[in-house]
């Protein structure tokens, strides 16, 4: 199946055109996923709402470099698969059969928000699985920060339209700054409520179930953490701290950049992803040049 991608125009990413669209049939759920590019493989795990569609501007740009996939996560197209009794094992589960049925030798993981959580608790639980781990938007813990409390208890006990001028507002939060197109608190508002409400409360909670504070050791790939300096979800101290833990660790900060850098800052993440991904041996440093130079 092919889609296309809802992103406003003028915003639009240079790789453009259509994807594809599959299904896969996992022990825990059927997992639709968007397919993009060609080359090495880099599944792309999305955050705690507006599942792959999110995604959509960062996976064209990554797909001018990588074969991306984007799996959509667990209750996101059907929400009663994502049960009170799913956990973060499951998740995680899930992710390593997505790479087995498809046969995917040592992709590279990345993740964004909630997903760059679950992507770091893959790599953990199975060393070896994966080439690189690249995460954006994630925390080595979960701070309960006066606006993390106030948006759970919200997700948690409150039905909300969203049309809500609080619902306006919070993502306003999100991007770190009142953005300048209304088309694009539109397109996020829009998408993230494509998510049940309750998905993504339970989502939520298991974010502040993980902690990785003195499991970051084990990890025995390379990892790349990026951070928007405008982020008010993920404190530059909490980074820092990773970057400490993992044996081999390079962050990144975007200082105009707020939680949903992937979406405002997609092409400059995506040449981030590039070099990393040459720097240690992961991709061709001539092919890559030359697809940069004709995004210049």
């Amino acid at each position: 199946m092919k889609v296309t991608s809802g992103f406003p125009d003028k915003l639009a990413s240079p790789a453009g055109g259509s994807v594809d669209e599959c299904w896969l049939p996992l022990a825990g759920y059927c997992v639709a996923y968007r397919l993009y590019g060609e080359g090495v493989p880099l599944i792309l795990l999305p955050g705690l709402a507006g599942g792959a569609t999110l995604l959509d501007p960062l996976a064209r740009n990554l797909a001018e470099f990588f074969r991306v996939y984007v799996p959509e996560p667990r209750g996101e197209r059907q929400p009663f698969d994502f049960r009170h009794a799913v956990g973060v094992a499951d998740l995680v589960g899930d992710v390593v059969e997505f790479c087995d049925a498809l046969r995917l030798e040592r992709p590279i993981l990345m993740g964004i928000s909630f997903g760059g959580a679950i992507a770091l608790e893959s790599t953990i639980r199975h060393p070896g699985r994966f080439s690189a781990v690249i995460v954006q938007g994630a925390d080595i813990r979960f701070e309960p920060t006066l606006l993390r409390r106030v948006s759970g208890e919200i997700l948690n006990g409150y039905p909300l339209p969203t049309d809500s001028p609080f619902v306006n507002q919070f993502f306003n939060l999100l991007f770190g700054c009142r953005p300048r197109d209304n088309r694009l608190v539109r397109y996020v508002t829009e998408t993230c409520w494509q998510t049940d409400q309750a998905v993504m409360a339970r989502r939520f909670n298991l974010a502040s179930e993980i902690d990785l504070t003195g499991r970051l050791g084990t990890l025995r790939v390379p990892a790349f953490l990026i951070r928007g300096g405008r982020d008010l979800f993920v404190s530059a101290k909490g980074t820092a701290e990773m970057v400490r833990q993992i044996p081999d660790a390079e962050s990144v900060e975007l200082p105009s950049a707020g939680h949903l850098a992937f979406l405002t800052h997609a092409r400059e993440i995506a040449r981030l992803v590039v070099r990393f991904a040459r720097d240690v041996g992961l991709l061709d440093a001539v092919a890559s040049a030359n697809s940069c130079d004709s995004q210049a």
